[in-house]
């Protein structure tokens, strides 16, 4: 492997993870397939299979930006664990244990070890107050005379979402086999519109609950062939695909589809005998992402920061794309939030806040990524907002 990372240091990683639960998760991820619900969860376990490729040491090929950076805070954590106190070990240990378990992954993590280096970088000395003292907060950062409290905590976009993507993988995969039957015997270009007034969230969309009802709602418009449906659940509408020139497959397609329907909305391509069947899936309302942000802000702050030193909140915006992600910030719909709740009185010990994604943790998406690393927030109302040793770690990037 051409890297100036040793495998070796990378099998230190798992270890640290546990190897019986880390050889489980990667079997899982191995047999979850192709289907568009198990493209998802390799991609939402990406540092798990970037670590374990790479552990491998088979390639001679350089790194890419993504795997360099991911070796990297794995390394690093291998270095940060000799050096913690036995207790300290231990919760560390834990933490990493506990991202293998279901539903979890290793951002939390990740996202911890960037913080730290993030502010290492900016000439912080940095001490892992969570491992070491059990801590509500996870590091303490001190430059010259002054430090500060930071929180790292992981916030999905799902939460402000009116359709969340997993709940549509889940369907679109569920419905797919028979829009291709479907296509065989009707070939031609369709478009399903499908709008969830009352939203479509995971977890009541169960094989129990209502994913099978919408499965057996389309399956019943096709057949009858019928070119509308509505309930206070679900509007169907099929029509005729009208993009002119549409490429016959997903990849050529969803670019076009995507300028037509906005980026809020959620797409899906069945091919079948030259036949194209789209979904394209909305909700009645306009997606909150930034909202639950700030919600989520308000909620950990209790319980996450003592308020006996300015505090810090290294969010992470998890299930965030590239143009979501770019819009976010285009829009000022995340420092419309931010600055919001940084003038409630529950954030009067927040003395700024930052924002991140996984474009920012693997290093990708140079346009869409944040150049600093992070976006940040500073409360002008904290008493330390204007101290100059902590000016670079608050200061407002934006």
């Amino acid at each position: 492997m051409a890297s100036s990372t040793p495998p070796a240091s990378l099998a230190d990683f798992i270890g640290l993870c546990g190897l019986r639960a880390w050889n489980e998760r990667l079997s899982q991820l191995r047999a979850s397939g192709t289907s568009r619900e198990g493209k998802s969860a390799q991609q939402f376990h990406a540092i798990e299979v970037i670590l374990d490729r790479l552990s491998r040491g088979r390639s001679n090929r350089p790194l890419t930006e993504p795997e360099q950076r991911i070796a990297t805070i794995a390394t690093d954590a291998v270095t940060l664990h000799q050096h913690l106190t036995p207790a300290g070990k231990t919760r560390m240990t834990a933490m990493l244990t506990q991202a293998l378990t279901a539903g979890q992954c290793l951002v939390p993590a990740f996202h911890l070890f960037r913080t730290a280096a993030l502010q290492r970088s900016r000439e912080f000395e940095v001490a892992f107050a969570g491992f070491e003292d059990a801590a509500p907060f996870d590091l303490i950062i001190r430059r010259g005379t002054s430090e500060a409290e930071v929180a790292c905590d992981v916030v999905s976009a799902e939460e402000g979402r009116g359709v969340h993507r997993g709940a549509w993988f889940r369907l679109v995969d569920r419905i797919d086999p028979e829009l291709q039957t479907w296509l065989r015997a009707h070939p031609g270009r369709y478009l399903l519109k499908l709008t969830f007034p009352l939203g479509l969230k995971q977890p009541g969309c169960d094989d129990s609950g209502l994913m099978p009802e919408l499965h057996r709602r389309i399956s019943v418009m096709l057949s009858e062939q019928r070119r509308a449906d509505s309930d206070a659940a679900l509007v169907l509408r099929l029509d005729p695909l009208m993009l002119a020139a549409a490429q016959a497959d997903e990849l050529g397609l969803m670019p076009r589809l995507r300028e037509e329907f906005g980026p809020e909305a959620h797409l899906a391509v069945s091919t079948a005998s030259g036949g194209i069947f789209v979904l394209a899936a909305r909700a009645g309302q306009q997606n909150e992402i930034a909202a639950a942000v700030r919600r989520r802000m308000a909620a950990i702050v209790p319980t996450r920061l003592t308020g006996q030193r300015p505090g810090i909140l290294a969010m992470f915006i998890e299930d965030t794309d590239r143009l979501e992600w770019r819009l976010l910030r285009e829009k000022l719909d995340l420092e419309g939030e931010a600055r919001q709740f940084l003038t409630h009185p529950e954030a009067r010990s927040v003395v700024a806040v930052t924002c991140c994604s996984r474009l920012e943790l693997f290093g990708i998406g140079e346009k869409d990524a944040v150049q600093d690393g992070e976006l940040r927030f500073r409360n002008q109302a904290h008493p330390a907002a204007k101290q100059l040793d902590l000016a670079p770690a608050v200061l407002s990037s934006m």
